[in-house]
């Protein structure tokens, strides 16, 4: 998109193509004449539902998933947020203004990633993970039957435990179990590149350290609500808040207020790599889904297998590719005549295994309408920045150009991803940048030197609407500073 979004700017074509399998597209996007590629989106992909991954897995895409979610929970998010802790000072109040579960998960993960899972050695992050083995494959299993015992029977009298919900059964912690270990030394590992800690890769010295650690017995709990449908789970949360969560919320609101009390850390995020053998990722999910399967009764799936379900990996076929290479070609000739005609384009769908080949023409640019003017996605304020006297405009030129030359009342204008105006702005902030040059405001706001290169700025602006209009998407600025 980041492509789309340059071409647009510069008003260039673009031949996008894509395969997937035996699954092919071909997309002509010319200047003008049609949509752009950001114009429209793909369908969004499906996805299991939550409480079939989260308590009733039947088959091994639902653990590997599961997996994939757990990797992402224990050593990814809560470093994020961590660090956003330590150098947000709004992250809290930002949190809570998310749902109250959301809230709740983000605050607690912090806390115990700053406090009661914060490990101080190796030792810890080993004994973490030995805990965590006992948590996700033994005592969340026996909650899970405690609740819905193996004869649960359902108010129609069917069993509660049949069809694709499989029963399950608790695993007990064997060290000389290689999956077993396989998930603990890939944990440990990972839980120590978290904060910076060296790890180590010998089993026996890891079994060694396994013997010493204390696991708590598994004790029931009451008052444990485990939902068995999405619905079930959404009408939950939409409902009034439960006491013990909400009160829970605020105490770690206080607790996590008074930054002093924690060292200052820096935590290091872990993203998924499924390509490297070395780094423990796969390691992790492979033992982590096994063992889930073990759970359920579920057939396990060997690395090869995981990887290509875990990492979404679908073979390239040399004839797709051919065939769509084929039809860029096509398109691009047209685009190198200069035919102007949309009709003289074709998009592409091709599907080799069916065989489906489908062509259609391009779509137009959607116009955009407001105060009586037109435009599409390809249209742009171009304003000249320097003016006759060789000095750049300031922002209040800026804004008054557009006051005067299209009548609009520019309330925001913003250059990337920093704010440069808004009306709501502090009086004083407006002050000291509306007499600033433009240029000037969007380096000191990036802290960085716009670089010779550079002939131009990009900014996005919204005006104020009178009562009645519709808020619309002002075409993008152009505006050339050399």
């Amino acid at each position: 998109r980041y492509t789309d979004s340059r071409c647009v700017l510069f008003r260039k074509p673009l031949l996008e193509s894509g395969t997937l399998g035996t699954k092919g597209n071909v997309q002509v996007i010319v200047p003008c004449l049609t949509e752009s590629y950001g114009s429209s989106g793909d369908p969004p992909e499906n996805s299991f539902p939550i409480c079939t991954l989260t308590n009733f897995p039947n088959a091994i895409q639902h653990t590997l998933q599961w997996a994939r979610d757990e990797f992402e929970g224990l050593f990814k998010q809560p470093a994020v947020n961590v660090n956003k802790y330590f150098e947000e000072p709004s992250f809290i109040d930002h949190t809570m203004m998310l749902q109250q579960g959301q809230a709740l998960e983000i605050l607690e993960g912090v806390y115990k990633s700053l406090d009661t899972n914060k490990p101080k050695s190796w030792f810890d992050c080993v004994a973490w993970a030995r805990r965590h083995w006992q948590t996700q494959y033994t005592n969340s299993i026996r909650q899970l039957l405690h609740n819905f015992p193996s004869d649960q029977v359902t108010p129609s009298g069917a069993l509660f435990w049949s069809g694709p919900k499989r029963c399950p059964h608790p695993l007990e912690f064997d060290p000389d179990n290689a999956l077993h270990m396989d998930y603990v030394v890939a944990a440990a590992n990972l839980y120590a590149d978290n904060y910076f800690i060296p790890g180590c890769q010998d089993r026996a010295a890891i079994q060694q350290i396994l013997q010493s650690i204390d696991v708590p017995p598994f004790t029931p709990k009451s008052g444990v609500t485990i939902h068995t449908s999405d619905a079930e789970m959404e009408a939950a949360e939409s409902s009034p808040t439960r006491d013990k969560d909400d009160k829970r919320l605020v105490e770690l609101k206080e607790i996590l207020s008074s930054r002093q009390i924690f060292t200052r850390i820096k935590m290091e995020p872990i993203d998924f790599e499924k390509d490297n053998d070395t780094n423990f990722h796969m390691d992790f999910i492979v033992a982590a889904s096994n063992l889930r399967a073990e759970n359920y009764n579920i057939p396990a799936a060997d690395r090869h297998k995981s990887k290509r379900i875990a990492g979404r990996i679908i073979p390239a076929i040399a004839t797709t590719t051919a065939a769509i290479v084929g039809l860029v070609c096509l398109e691009l000739y047209k685009v190198v005549q200069g035919h102007r005609p949309k009709r003289a384009f074709r998009n592409g769908f091709i599907n080799l295994a069916v065989p489906l080949f489908a062509f259609s023409e391009p779509l137009p640019p959607a116009p955009q309408k407001f105060r009586g003017k037109e435009w599409t996605i390809w249209d742009r304020f171009d304003v000249q920045g320097i003016k006759p006297d060789g000095k750049e405009m300031t922002l209040a030129e800026f804004l008054g150009y557009f006051k005067k030359e299209h009548d609009l009342e520019v309330i925001f204008v913003v250059c990337e991803a920093w704010l440069v105006y808004a009306a709501h702005m502090r009086q004083e902030v407006q002050e000291e940048r509306l007499p600033q040059r433009l240029s000037e405001i969007v380096a000191t706001l990036s802290e960085k030197k716009i670089e010779e290169h550079v002939k131009a700025l990009e900014f996005e602006i919204d005006c104020d609407t009178e009562e009645g209009e519709e808020d619309v998407d002002l075409p993008k600025v152009y505006y050339r500073i050399r």
